[in-house]
Parts: structure tokens; C-alpha cells; sequence
């Protein structure tokens, strides 16, 4: 299956810190009827509503654009090969995410194999998504002092999100940046709400600790 609608995606696009703003509305039945009828158009339809979401996500998950661009693609196909199978119990953009998530998983699992996986530079400057979303705080005419500032917090919270468990980074990306409910995130990843607000409760206190330690 080939898509006519491209998936690549620049840095602009990843939007600023909090809640990514969706355009996206949800679908009708006719729709989704469609997308389970192997519709090329409905499909590129999909694509352009939710593939800076998943990007985005992807980024915030795997601290690297050419991954998160990877995944973003294998995240459609698979939607494509599994759309039939999708009972309509969550939005199409969770089912979107529990899928992109998994794929996320799954590579690090195989990075992990080869010894990959855990290898990370704090000083790289492509950083995690969600501390890109802090370049757009700035104020309107921030002084060097401010911006200083500003660097030297999000370097911080760069080092401090990429160390969390795995676990604990997807509650909080899509919680506290996605902006997802507790039942859309238990969606997503497939696990009970009182697992949700444990692995949430605890990513807060393990950010709140390593940003006290600097």
C-alpha cells in the first residue's frame, strides 16, 4: 500500500509545550466504513489529520527525527493492515496512538538487542519534543538574561524527561503534553486507569526529583 499523502513532517510543525491543538474532529460512520474498505483517499484523509500528531508523539517518545519519521510511516501501514479490526471503542486518534506507542516499543526493544537501545548524548541538540514546545514560551521581547534562563530550564528539563523509565515518560507525554483524559490514556496503552494515574503520579515525582537535584 502506497499513500499519495506524504507523512514528512519539519520542525515547525511540532507545535509548542501543553496540549498538542488537534484540527482534527473526529470521523463519521461513513467514514470509517471507508477506511475499512481499503479507501486510498479516506486513508490519505487520516493521514492529514493525524500524522503531526503522531510525529510529534513519536518525537517526544524517541528523541530522534529520522525514528520518529520511521515510525510515523509504520504506524499508518499498520493502521491500514489492522483498520478492520478497530471496534470503535476509543477515538481514532487514541487507536492511533496505542499504535504508534507499541511501535515505539517495539523498536527500542530491537535497539535494546543490539545494545543500542540506552545510548543517549545529554548534550544533543536535537532534544525531546516536549522541550521544544518550550522554545515557543518565550516572551515577546525576552533580554538575553531571560533567554538564558529559559536554555539553561529546558536543558534541564530535556536531561531530566529522557532519563525517566519508558513507563513513565508515555503517561507523561500523553498526559501532561498530549493533553489525553486517564480513560483515553489507558486506551492508548492498554492498561487499567488505576495503572494510569500510578505511572502518572509517579513520572510528576520522579521529574520533580531529578529537576531538584540541579
Amino acid at each position: 500500500m502506497s499513500f499519495s499523502k506524504s507523512i514528512a513532517l519539519d520542525d515547525n510543525e511540532l507545535g509548542g509545550i501543553g496540549p498538542a491543538a488537534s484540527i482534527a474532529q473526529e470521523f463519521d460512520g461513513d467514514f470509517l466504513s471507508a477506511l475499512k474498505a481499503g479507501d486510498a483517499s479516506a486513508f490519505d484523509n487520516l493521514i492529514t489529520r493525524y500524522s503531526s500528531d503522531i510525529y510529534r508523539l513519536l518525537m517526544r517518545l524517541t528523541d530522534d527525527r529520522d525514528e520518529a519519521a520511521d515510525l510515523t510511516q509504520e504506524t499508518f501501514l499498520n493502521a491500514y493492515r489492522s483498520v478492520s479490526g478497530f471496534r470503535g471503542d476509543s477515538s481514532l486518534k487514541t487507536w492511533l496512538f496505542r499504535i504508534a506507542v507499541n511501535q515505539s516499543r517495539n523498536r527500542h526493544r530491537w535497539w535494546q538487542r543490539r545494545r543500542r537501545g540506552s545510548t543517549f548524548s545529554l548534550e544533543d541538540g536535537v532534544g525531546t519534543s516536549e522541550l521544544k514546545y518550550g522554545e515557543t514560551l518565550a516572551d515577546e521581547c525576552p533580554n538575553p538574561e531571560q533567554v538564558a534562563l529559559q536554555n539553561e530550564q529546558m536543558r534541564r528539563l530535556r536531561i531530566a524527561i529522557r532519563e525517566l523509565p519508558p513507563v513513565y515518560r508515555e503517561a507523561i507525554v500523553l498526559c501532561d503534553v498530549e493533553g489525553l483524559s486517564y480513560e483515553d490514556i489507558a486506551a492508548a496503552l492498554e492498561i487499567n486507569l488505576g495503572t494510569v494515574k500510578s505511572r502518572i503520579a509517579r513520572g510528576r515525582e520522579e521529574l520533580r526529583r531529578k529537576l531538584c537535584g540541579y
